[in-house]
């Protein structure tokens, strides 16, 4: 039975483990007219990346507490996230498309400054236009000392993120929240509807644009309403 699916989404298992799967699989995928998105948390190396874009559409990278220097390091194990910044702007060269997550964590990683200086790297290294996702932070295996992240949080980042510049700010992990819907950055349309991982509605133009003002909107895949068409 065909699911008829129009992308494959490499996640929740770090898809650069399994690169030579991925690539083969994306292979396979781009003969049949599928595209590919990887979700990763940016710990690839540039040979990885150079084997693999051929066949990636698009990308998300994950960071987790607004990009905290001290939480990557003393709950993650990372000393550094310079790597992470070089798979970002070695997607964009390739033209991926690229989207940032970030997963504002109470007490050690929901720090202001932090994300301010997370959106200044996005809009100055990869643009305005990048999508960025402020996700809430959920208590679990080793971390269940930690609440999850109040409403508020996420809100009040995604003020700052526009704020400081990006176009599309939006809410992971509020399932029917606003903010979960694209709207056009120049007039305030509606232009994609979703609830969760479903897109309920999308209203733009045969050429990915606007239909109330004509400003074309970077998206990647075809703008039909079904849950796998659109990637934000």
């Amino acid at each position: 039975m065909s699911a008829k699916a129009t992308s494959i989404s490499y996640t929740y298992t770090e898809p650069t483990i399994n690169i030579e799967f991925v690539a083969k699989t994306a292979k396979l995928a781009h003969e049949r007219g599928i595209k590919n998105t990887v979700v990763t948390n940016g710990s690839m190396t540039p040979e990885a990346l150079d084997f693999v874009h051929p066949y990636l559409d698009a990308a998300t990278v994950d960071f987790k507490g607004n990009g905290n220097k001290e939480f990557y390091l003393k709950k993650m194990g990372v000393p550094s996230m310079d790597h992470i910044y070089e798979t970002l702007t070695g997607m964009k060269k390739k033209g991926i498309h690229v989207e940032v997550t970030d997963l504002i964590v109470p007490k050690y990683g929901e720090s202001v400054r932090d994300l301010v200086n997370l959106v200044h790297w996005i809009v100055n290294e990869l643009g305005r236009e990048t999508p960025f996702h402020l996700l809430r932070f959920f208590p679990s295996y080793l971390m269940l000392d930690v609440p999850a992240t109040p409403l508020r949080l996420v809100e009040e980042g995604l003020e700052v993120a526009r704020r400081e510049g990006l176009e599309y700010a939006y809410a992971g992990n509020v399932p029917g929240h606003r903010t979960e819907s694209t709207y056009c950055p120049k007039c305030g349309e509606l232009l994609i509807s979703r609830h969760g991982f479903f897109v309920d509605s999308v209203k733009l133009t045969d050429s990915n644009s606007c239909p109330k003002c004509g400003r074309s909107i970077p998206i990647v895949g075809t703008p039909t309403a079904s849950p796998v068409s659109v990637l934000y």
